[in-house]
């Protein structure tokens, strides 16, 4: 058990778990936390990781930073996905050892798994068979970072843990149109059709002066770019290329792929549960094969409900909790991702920690907290990330 007083790095504090683990954290009374943002520290570079330990000394570490992004993004930025998380751990997770850190938690992804992993997904299935094939350079880093955790615990004897959490979602959450993840995805697309759909310009244009909005022009090659000054010709044309029209939202896929989705909050509170009460020996079950031989593997933790949900019944949910009257529309012609792809929690489940917030409560949350942040801008502190840089989706996390 870490003491109040103990030093703890919160790698990507500003990001959607980061920011969450964060505050739990200061919610049970451990106040001596540290976090650096991406000016501040570039956890890509592996001098400046070693002066940060070098300088700070933490106790604990908590590796919630990523580069990370839907599968548009996982498609078109296949080698910064890889390269990057493989960087970005090999440093936090380096330096943790040879500064010796008493405890750390790595924030990995269910897209480990492979695509046709059995439902639900126990940690053991892990290494199964081919992955999805959209993310697979990120799965196959955040795999690396969870065998690093185990391969210095088994070598040197440390206490870093694994956790792999489902689809998550929730406050400071990520609304790009092109590079966030489904769910908040759907709820900026839906809200601005809403607007569209009502004549409430004011509104459309306080959302994109927020986040201003990209499109490409397939003829010419050039970037047009809209915000709150735009013509409103423009800004139809920009959101129309993005399936947001007065009429209709258009969705990728087929609306049939079934997923899992958690509150970050949740993740948080299961995340610093995991940092606070299980050791890596908790992890496992002694496994002998044949030649006598220990193996000790998949001691990662699913983080999950163990429920699961249509991505078109999600959206049926958000068009209700908005109020948009328009159609809902499908493009079968892009990719559906994973069919189905459910976590078994059991682990977690013996380790003493349960889900409460359900899905329809959770996009009711999540999505009066995007109204406020129209209307606060300072609660936006991610703002970055909907920036054109393939590089601004670092740091934020899952």
């Amino acid at each position: 058990m870490l003491e109040k007083n103990s030093k703890i790095y919160v790698a990507g504090h500003h990001g959607l778990v980061g920011s969450a683990i964060w505050n739990n954290l200061k919610q049970r009374g451990y106040t001596n936390l540290v976090g650096r943002s991406h000016k501040e520290l570039d956890l890509l570079d592996p001098i400046a990781v070693k002066k940060f330990f070098d300088e700070e000394q933490p106790d604990a570490v908590v590796l919630a930073a990523a580069h990370v992004g839907g599968i548009m993004a996982n498609l078109q930025y296949r080698a910064d996905f890889i390269y990057q998380n493989l960087q970005i751990q090999q440093n936090v997770i380096g330096e943790s050892w040879k500064h010796g850190v008493k405890k750390l938690l790595f924030l990995g992804s269910t897209c480990i798994y492979p695509r046709e992993a059995p439902q639900p997904m126990p940690e053991d299935c892990l290494l199964t068979s081919p992955l999805e094939y959209t993310n697979e350079p990120y799965a196959i880093a955040k795999i690396a970072g969870l065998k690093m955790c185990e391969s210095f615990n088994l070598q040197y004897g440390t206490n870093y843990i694994a956790v792999m959490p489902t689809n998550l979602y929730g406050p400071n959450d990520n609304f790009h149109l092109e590079n966030s993840h489904v769910l908040p995805a759907m709820i900026r697309k839906i809200h601005l059709a809403k607007c569209l759909n009502e004549g409430d310009w004011e509104a459309v244009r306080k959302d994109i002066g927020l986040r201003p909005v990209t499109m490409k022009v397939k003829a010419t090659g050039e970037v047009k770019r809209v915000d709150a000054s735009s013509s409103e010709a423009d800004i139809l044309e920009v959101l129309a290329y993005y399936g947001i029209t007065p009429e209709a939202v258009t969705l990728w896929g087929t609306g049939s792929p079934l997923r899992e989705f958690l509150w970050s909050e949740e993740m948080a509170d299961a995340s610093v549960h995991v940092l606070l009460n299980v050791d890596f020996k908790d992890t496992y079950k002694e496994n002998y094969n044949v030649d006598h031989i220990n193996e000790i593997r998949n001691c990662h933790i699913n983080v999950g409900t163990g429920k699961e949900i249509s991505i078109k019944a999600v959206a049926e949910l958000i068009m209700k909790e908005i109020g948009f009257k328009g159609e809902l529309r499908w493009d079968a012609t892009k990719p559906d991702g994973t069919l189905k792809k459910l976590t078994d929690p059991t682990k977690l489940h013996e380790l003493g920690w349960h889900h409460k917030i359900e899905i329809d409560e959770g996009v009711h949350r999540l999505y009066q907290w995007y109204l406020q942040g129209i209307c606060i801008n300072h609660i936006f502190p991610l703002i970055v990330l909907g920036s054109s840089s393939t590089n601004s989706m670092t740091r934020g996390y899952l």
